[in-house]
């Protein structure tokens, strides 16, 4: 269990959430929170691949690579 302490703003912002998603506080904070992990997981893989790349491909480029161009 995890217990938090929100500023009353935002507590009344996740309130009017709440209320328009017909859920509770649990299950928008929860969500909240698994969106925010795959973020930071989306970002720490696309640095990876970056480093990987060694550089990046002009737009061009890219999409004569990919075949959109003739």
């Amino acid at each position: 269990m995890l217990a938090i302490r929100l500023e009353k703003e935002l507590e009344q912002e996740l309130d009017l959430l709440v209320k328009a998603r017909g859920s509770n506080r649990s299950s928008v904070v929860r969500e909240a929170i698994v969106r925010y992990l795959e973020d930071n997981e989306d970002l720490e893989l696309a640095k990876q691949a970056f480093a990987e790349a060694g550089r990046s491909k002009p737009l061009s480029e890219l999409r004569k690579d990919l075949g959109l161009d003739d």
